[in-house]
This record gives structure tokens, C-alpha cells and sequence, in this order.
């Protein structure tokens, strides 16, 4: 079976994996000469702590597993068990962790409740003052800006992949072909259209009612911390964040512990990674309304490193990357992804929202079970 993939983030990059494992010739098209979207520019989070119970948690849980395996095959990956741990610093964020402990699915997100002493023997750069943290055995890492260059050397080493970057898909025709910007035409068994968030054009021609918006969030990344941050690390507002952890006790924090009139604003949480060059990457805010600034701006950023600074107990090493970024994600965001068959063999999938990288690789096995690959 011939499959064409078209987009080369990591939502499509893992479509292409799934066909050729399965045996079949992939031809993969890309508009730009790589991926520049969402799938660079994110924190390479395997992210299970938060998920939703249910679907969510499941492919969350179902995609480690398939990251792990991939990255045993792909060094490049740089996959990581490093696991995570949300910082806890003030009783009502110690009592939703504790409810969390209480989840009928707690073991197989491998919490743990970890006191100050432990949390410090787990990650010991974390110096600041911490009643304890909520940790997350299943949690991992891999190296965003490599990922998808990697995982396509590795499939055009077994002689059934094609890479066509800079390729701009314009028309679907018929079935099962694709025309591109050059006026080549792609035809095969099946085509998967992994768009991003790329909906106008020819995805809002295909399918006019999507239930998928764009989100928009800053990050930044240090030089070198100049030591190990063993874990990848929250702050307590992720516990506002992710649905795992709603219930009594989240809401009484949300009553009791107010965030800081900026961290509102801007829908915030900190999440922090180290990079396999030392550095940090740090986020992040969440923008849903339309249009979305042009610029980054500072606000949230000064947040961001104050809270860092607090957890770390030392100033951050100098800042040397800030961006923006949109990702797409289901208006009903229970939904893991939308995918849609849009022609007879012709399918789009898009709009994993945040949870693209973590949940890339299930999510395109789910797709391939579908499509009967």
C-alpha cells in the first residue's frame, strides 16, 4: 500500500512511522523545509500526570509506551523516563494532591507524594522552600527540535519513505490524490492530512464545520543551568490546569489561593525541562481569542522566571530564546483529537491541542487501525 502524509509536525511525522512499520511506502509531503509549527516549539513533554480519566489518560498511556519503544530504536529522540514532579507549596496545593493520590487510576500514572526532604533527593536543584511534590513515575521526555529530523532519518534508512519538504498541498482530487504547489500529483491508497494548525485554505474546503480553534502560548528557554534538573518540574498551577486533578479540593484552592492577577490573565502554569544542552525550556500561557498578538509579551515572562527562581532557590541562567506558538485543539476539549474521513480515503486529524506530543504516537496507531493499515 502506497500513504501519503501530508504535514510533517509530529502528529504527521508519527502517521508515517505507523505506515511504514506496517510495511507500507510512505510519501510524506511538507510545506515548509521542516517542520516550524507546534512540534518545535514545545517542551518535548511525554506528559500522563494530568490527563483526563478515560480515553485521554489511556492514549496518553498507550503513546509513553510507544515513545519508550521508539526511542530504544531512535537515539536521536533523546526519550528520557525522567518522570515529573508538581511543586507543592502551601496546604491547599497539598490537599489536591493528596485527592489525586485517591484516583482509582493513581498507580498506573505512578503518583507518589513526596515530602520536602524526598522532593529534594529526587531533583536536587530544586533549593526553594517546598512542603513537598506530587510525582508522576510515568511522566518523560524527548528533544523537540530533533525529533521529527530524527525519526525521518531513521524511516528513510529503510529504503520505503519519501520526504518532499516544501510541498504545499493545494487540491485533493478525488479519493485518494493530492495535487501540490509544484502541480505534482500524489496518488496512493491513502492520504493523511495532519494540517496543524493550518485550517483555512483547503482543510476549511474539506471539512467547513470544524469543531477545532487555534491556541496561542510564549515559552522561553535559558542557557545552561549548569546542573541536572533530574525531573521535568510543575508549579502548583497545573493543578488548575489539567482535568485529572479536578474535584473539592481544587476548588478550594481556586477560592482560597487566588493566582497573581498576571498568572490569570494569561491562563498560566510553569512547566520546566532541561534540554540535553543544559538549558531550560520554561512555560507557558494559554491565548484563545482571535486575532492573536504578533509580538511576545514580557509580563508573563517575568512570571515565569520569578516562579522558577523560587522553586530553583537561585537566579535562572540568562534567557536566549523567547517564542510564541499556535497549536489546534477540539472546541470540546474531551476529545483527544478530531479525525475526520473527509473523502473515501482521505483522512484529516487534528486538533490534539497541547497533548500532540505527548499523545502523537497513539493517536496515529489509532488512525492506522481505522484506516486498516
Amino acid at each position: 500500500m502506497r500513504v501519503i502524509v501530508v504535514g510533517a509536525g509530529v502528529l504527521g511525522t508519527m502517521h508515517a512511522w505507523q505506515a511504514v512499520e506496517r510495511g507500507h511506502e510512505v510519501v510524506h509531503l511538507e510545506r515548509e523545509a521542516e517542520a516550524r509549527g507546534a512540534s518545535v516549539r514545545n517542551f518535548g513533554l511525554v506528559w500522563v500526570s494530568g490527563r483526563a480519566a478515560g480515553e485521554e489518560l489511556d492514549t496518553a498511556l498507550r503513546a509513553r509506551e510507544l515513545w519508550e519503544r521508539i526511542g530504544a530504536r531512535v537515539p536521536d529522540l533523546g526519550f528520557r523516563a525522567n518522570g515529573s514532579l508538581t511543586a507543592i507549596r502551601t496546604g491547599a496545593e497539598l490537599a489536591v494532591a493528596e485527592q489525586a493520590l485517591t484516583l482509582p487510576d493513581a498507580a498506573a500514572r505512578g503518583y507518589k507524594l513526596l515530602d520536602a526532604d524526598e522532593t529534594r533527593a529526587a531533583n536536587p536543584a530544586l533549593r526553594g522552600e517546598l512542603l513537598g511534590a506530587l510525582w508522576c513515575e510515568r511522566d518523560a521526555a524527548v528533544e523537540p527540535r530533533t525529533a521529527q529530523p530524527a525519526l525521518r532519518a531513521a524511516l528513510e534508512a529503510g529504503g520505503r519513505y519519501t520526504f518532499l519538504p516544501g510541498r504545499e498541498v493545494r487540491e485533493v482530487i478525488g479519493e485518494n490524490a493530492v495535487r501540490d504547489d509544484h502541480g505534482d500529483v500524489h496518488t496512493g491508497d491513502l492520504v493523511v492530512l495532519c494540517t496543524g494548525a493550518w485550517l483555512g485554505g483547503l482543510v476549511r474546503e474539506l471539512a467547513p464545520a470544524l469543531p477545532v480553534r487555534k491556541v496561542r502560548l510564549q515559552m522561553m528557554q535559558t542557557d545552561r543551568l549548569g546542573e541536572d534538573l533530574t525531573t521535568s518540574v510543575a508549579d502548583g498551577d497545573s493543578f488548575r490546569y489539567y482535568p485529572a486533578f479536578a474535584g473539592s479540593a481544587l476548588e478550594q484552592l481556586k477560592s482560597a489561593q487566588p493566582q497573581p492577577p498576571v498568572a490569570a490573565e494569561h491562563k498560566m502554569q510553569l512547566l520546566m525541562v532541561q534540554r540535553r544542552d543544559g538549558g531550560l525550556t520554561i512555560g507557558d500561557t494559554h491565548e484563545y481569542d482571535q486575532p492573536f498578538g504578533f509580538d511576545v509579551v514580557e509580563d508573563p515572562y517575568d512570571h515565569l522566571v520569578g516562579v522558577a527562581e523560587e522553586l530553583l532557590g537561585r537566579p535562572l541562567p540568562r534567557i536566549r530564546r523567547r517564542w510564541a506558538g499556535v497549536y489546534a485543539q477540539c472546541v470540546d476539549t474531551t476529545r483527544v483529537v478530531h479525525r475526520e474521513r473527509v473523502r473515501d480515503a482521505v483522512w484529516l486529524v487534528t486538533g490534539p491541542g497541547g497533548r500532540g506530543m505527548t499523545c502523537s504516537p497513539a493517536i496515529a496507531e489509532t488512525t492506522a487501525d481505522l484506516a486498516n493499515l
